[in-house]
């Protein structure tokens, strides 16, 4: 099944096979793929969708405690409340491969993208925590399918820059995460000092990313329009259970996630505990972040020309034991070189994006293969910053907790070097 892959090809005057005469001889070639201005707005309503991706759990994040205080939240719903984001990405995600079948991947992230504002706009609004939970449910339930259809949407519209468009919508995902844990406060105090009002302005940012997706509607006919009526048959031929690279990409994906899950919650804690300041702590920790930047555009790029990716994914992995035993060995004398370390081996993040994109040969497959991978990725992630948070309380330091995350890297890599061999799901399902 190669139609989502033809489409954009013939929008630049390639040939199709069945070609008339005429048009063989020299005539202007039909134009039967989308036109430039519509590979823009698509390329727009990926960048503007990948930045709305984060903020609204990094904006809660920065807010946590005036929240808290807010709404009376106790401290083990608190703690539930961090758990809320991998839980329903993993949830809500299973239900983007039908929404795109019935709907079309466009029209999904754009349905994704109104719960999103709908649900930062009414979250602010609501005066207790069911309210609250559930307003924040409706946001995470439009990331969920968002995160899911992206490669689905790079692989039909772009599918000759697959690993150029994912570093690019990559990029825009790590700059909006960095910018929501950056800039959240100050807006607030800027906004005279309300969480609600810090809360809901993102709001702003992911109605804007509605817009590129409107006129894209009109465009299901094109590379938004489901697998032909020829090839469905072949459909249930994939099985995604039976593929060993579905799986090694869904355990990469849930170890890449538990490690920038722990990162993000715990990190500043290392170092605050270590005597290191908390303006200084959250520094390091943007630092952290921050370097998903760059990097998020480069690794994709560079792991696209590549037939395995194993090389990238053992890089990343040093990286991360050495931030690890640097955390364990020195927390504060080197802060600055761990989380710089921390930050590239959170780039795993992109890799997998990359790797799902790769493995699939069709746009169907593409999109199981994305709904399996990150749902049953986040399900895996979800115990990983508890379970941190019970081995700190409980055994009184770190050494234990930086053990286990050390430890969680080498499967990490394992996984990570199985899931980037040449090889495609359809060849083992």
């Amino acid at each position: 099944m190669r139609d989502e892959e033809t489409t954009p090809q013939t929008a630049t005057g390639t040939l199709s096979p069945g070609a008339p005469a005429a048009t063989r001889a020299g005539a202007p070639a039909p134009r039967t793929g989308p036109a430039p201005w519509t590979l823009r707005l698509v390329a727009l309503g990926l960048v503007l969708t990948a930045l709305n991706l984060r903020p609204a759990i990094t904006s809660l994040g920065a807010l946590l405690e005036e929240v808290r205080d807010g709404l009376h939240m106790s401290g083990s719903v608190a703690g539930v409340l961090t758990s809320v984001p991998p839980l329903c990405f993993a949830v809500f995600g299973v239900m983007a491969p039908r929404l795109a079948r019935r709907f079309g991947p466009g029209a999904v992230v754009c349905a994704g993208m109104v719960a999103i504002t709908a649900g930062l706009v009414i979250r602010p609004l609501v005066g207790g925590t069911a309210g609250f939970l559930a307003a924040s449910a409706l946001a995470l339930m439009g990331i969920a399918v968002s995160n899911v259809l992206m490669p689905v949407i790079v692989k039909r519209w772009f599918p000759d820059r697959v690993g150029s468009m994912t570093g690019l919508y990559s990029m825009a995902l790590a700059l909006g995460t960095s910018l929501a844990a950056a800039v959240t406060v100050p807006l607030t105090g800027a906004m005279g000092g309300s969480w609600k009002a810090g809360l809901g302005i993102w709001a702003v940012l992911a109605a804007a990313a509605i817009l590129p997706w409107l006129p894209l509607l009109r465009a299901r006919t094109t590379a938004h329009e489901p697998v032909p009526a020829a090839a469905r048959p072949e459909a249930p031929e994939l099985r995604i259970t039976r593929s060993r690279t579905a799986w090694a990409l869904a355990c990469f994906f849930g170890l890449q996630a538990t490690a920038a899950y722990i990162t993000m919650g715990w990190m500043p804690q290392i170092f605050r505990d270590a005597g290191v300041s908390a303006g200084t702590a959250g520094v390091l920790l943007a630092l952290t972040m921050a370097m998903g930047v760059p990097l998020a555009f480069v690794i994709p790029r560079v792991a696209a020309r590549m037939r395995t990716q194993g090389p990238i994914v053992v890089l990343l992995g040093a990286c991360g034991l050495t931030g690890y035993a640097g955390l364990y060995l020195a927390p504060s004398g080197g802060a600055w070189a761990w989380a710089l370390l921390l930050g590239v081996s959170n780039c795993a993040f992109p890799l997998a994006l990359t790797m799902i994109g790769m493995r699939a040969r069709s746009g169907a497959g593409v999109v199981r293969l994305s709904a399996f991978a990150q749902s049953t990725g986040y399900l895996i992630s979800i115990p990983g910053p508890l379970l941190v948070g019970v081995l700190y309380q409980h055994s009184g330091g770190w050494g234990v907790p930086i053990a286990l995350m050390a430890a969680l890297m080498v499967p990490q890599m394992a996984v990570g070097v199985l899931a980037g061999r040449d090889r495609t799901i359809e060849d083992e399902s």
